[in-house]
């Protein structure tokens, strides 16, 4: 097939950039790895950047339609959330995609919105509440400390670290107040649960497959100190050697346990209309209740990452990854013609 890949720039690329200088970063590797594997299976792979301007997208579908669009786009124009707006762009188009559909990323995206719909359907998530900017902060009768403090609509840890649990009405105000002024938008408070860190990748869209549960486990940190995935415990090399901090497959459950998180997993999935592949955030307490903490589509597919990992374990090999999220892309119902 003619493959059209699109990802984020961090500039406005000229016509007919290649990329290749980049893809040489380590901060390329998804989509140098995506390319690849999809030259290995055979397709022939079209690569285009956005930074602010949607018209070189459509122009380039209009004039030479592929046959699917392969999107590993996470932000549009500086604005984590506008990549939702690219998938709705390709849906009015009406040209196969990979990942999720535009209505799942709108709520997985408003992360308190994900939750309400989530309990609604009384699967577990901790305690929260959405502190809007302009309003007075006061810490709702229902949240106890200790409480992380979020932007409500970033992704990838960005803007969590060690100041964000708080469990003083002080440092509360003054962490939310940071998250208004830092990261102008509202800011998510939810009561903080210990337990064990747990990542399920889920693949499909009517039909689920769940690969093998990962878990993000701190060796280094003292027993009674909190732990949680910061920013820089995700992605920060040498913070996570230094706190030997590390992910792996999940180290066995008690009886039932793992079932039940792949059937909330697959329930959360469907309920948050996730298409494509996604990966489910948790908590696993040390009484073995399993509080969901964050949806997430489309997540991060480099080689060496979780939701590849998992994959492998499962038998898929890279390329065969990447394949079958391709043909769950060109099963999706389109919902129009350009």
């Amino acid at each position: 097939m003619q493959v059209l890949l699109i990802f984020d720039s961090p500039f406005e690329p000229p016509e007919d950039f290649c990329f290749e200088e980049e893809f040489k970063k380590p901060d390329w590797k998804a989509e140098k790895a995506v390319r690849e594997a999809l030259l290995e299976l055979g397709h022939e792979v079209i690569c285009l950047g956005l930074y602010h301007d949607i018209l070189p997208l459509v122009s380039l579908i209009k004039n030479n339609p592929p046959d699917v669009v392969f999107n590993l786009t996470e932000i549009f124009s500086n604005n984590p959330v506008l990549d939702m707006n690219v998938v709705a762009l390709l849906e009015l188009i009406g040209i196969p995609y990979t990942g999720c559909s535009s209505a799942g990323m709108l709520i997985c995206k408003n992360k308190a919105l994900a939750k309400e719909l989530l309990s609604f359907h009384h699967i577990r998530t901790p305690q929260f509440a959405v502190i809007k900017q302009g309003k007075r902060i006061l810490l709702p009768e229902k949240i106890q400390f200790p409480v992380l403090v979020k932007p409500l609509k970033e992704e990838a840890s960005y803007g969590i670290s060690l100041n964000s649990l708080v469990d003083h009405e002080k440092d509360y105000i003054s962490r939310v107040r940071y998250v208004h002024d830092t990261f102008h938008t509202d800011a998510l408070v939810e009561e903080y649960m210990v337990g064990r860190e747990l990542y399920v990748s889920l693949i499909g869209n009517l039909q689920l497959e769940v690969f093998p549960c990962r878990e993000m486990v701190f060796e280094g940190v003292p027993q009674h100190e909190p732990k949680f995935a910061t920013f820089k415990a995700k992605w920060d090399e040498k913070y996570r050697q230094k706190w030997g901090i590390k992910n792996r497959f999940a180290h066995p459950f008690s009886e039932g346990v793992m079932e039940q998180i792949n059937t909330i997993c697959k329930q959360a999935y469907d309920l948050l209309q996730i298409t494509g592949y996604g990966r489910m955030d948790l908590r696993l307490t040390p009484d073995n209740q399993i509080m969901l903490i964050e949806a997430n589509p489309n997540p991060y597919i480099a080689p060496d990452e979780d939701f590849a990992l998992s994959a492998l374990k499962r038998g898929l090999s890279y390329p065969e990854l990447i394949q079958k999220i391709l043909k769950l892309a060109c099963k999706k119902p389109l919902s129009s013609n350009f």
